[in-house]
């Protein structure tokens, strides 16, 4: 039997592994167990670039942050924000803008217990365990509804999670759900995992990887551009629009990877 740590909160599963806590091995992070490392490793010996691709995933998010601060944006709705590292949304944000807010949300215990601890000395932010698949839980939560105010922009950020949502829980309408919760001028943040074209070439075994996720608390769902793009529909798409995550307004070389990504702002 695995050892609980101090930090692992009880009503967690040390037996299966969890989409949150294998990024956190790939971002090189400590809060994970054994059965999410040898989930995880066993992705990177299909895909070795599943390492680069997290790094990447944070990469765009402090791109799309660091741009929602300077258009005025001060307040983010982080779905799925996973564990805490480093350039978190509240850090990015505040470099800009130090009165920004941040609610982080996500399903997985330990992404929250940690994301608590982080913030206690940190004002203007909370962390919350909801899961974005119910909307109207999580923006009723008393937390969000005293942090977040509605009748102003929010950011609502989807970095790396919607290709953890099923078809069958219809993500476009959960999307819907959050923007039509949030006034004009507010911006969605969305990058997705996609086989198409880009990935043909680094994947050679797109399936494999795809069942080794079937085994976590969150099976993979690849989606093509245009069904990720789709979820953008009625927003005013930010230049460069729904493109190629390395390919949204680089700031260094990075490695091209399986996924795509877009904001979108509501008018």
């Amino acid at each position: 039997m695995v050892e609980r740590p101090e930090w692992a909160p009880s009503s967690i599963d040390l037996d299966r592994p969890s989409v949150a806590r294998m990024y956190d091995h790939y971002l090189g992070g400590s809060h994970n167990f054994e059965v999410d490392r040898r989930a995880a490793d066993a992705v990177a010996r299909i895909y070795p670039g599943m390492a680069a691709a997290a790094r990447a995933n944070r990469s765009f998010l402090r791109r799309a942050v660091h741009h929602l601060a300077e258009q005025g944006v001060e307040q983010f709705l982080d779905l799925g924000s996973g564990i805490p590292t480093v350039g978190s949304v509240h850090e990015v944000a505040r470099a800009v803008n130090p009165a920004c807010r941040v609610a982080y949300v996500d399903v997985e215990p330990v992404a929250v217990a940690h994301s608590t601890a982080l913030l206690a000395d940190e004002p203007r932010t909370v962390a919350v365990q909801g899961d974005l698949r119910s909307p109207d839980t999580v923006l009723a939560d008393p937390e969000v509804r005293e942090l977040l105010d509605l009748s102003q922009p929010v950011g609502v950020l989807l970095v790396a999670v919607l290709h953890f949502v099923a078809d069958s829980d219809a993500p476009r309408d959960l999307v819907d759900s959050y923007l039509s919760a949030v006034v004009p001028g507010s911006h969605l943040v969305i990058s997705h995992g996609s086989l198409e074209g880009i990935a043909v070439d680094e994947v050679p075994d797109a399936e494999a990887v795809q069942q080794i996720y079937q085994r976590t608390d969150s099976p993979l769902v690849m989606r093509s551009r245009a069904e990720i793009a789709e979820l953008f529909t009625g927003l005013d798409l930010v230049p460069p629009g729904v493109v190629p995550l390395s390919e949204w307004r680089p700031d260094s070389d990075e490695p091209p990877i399986s996924a795509y990504a877009g904001v979108g702002r509501k008018v």
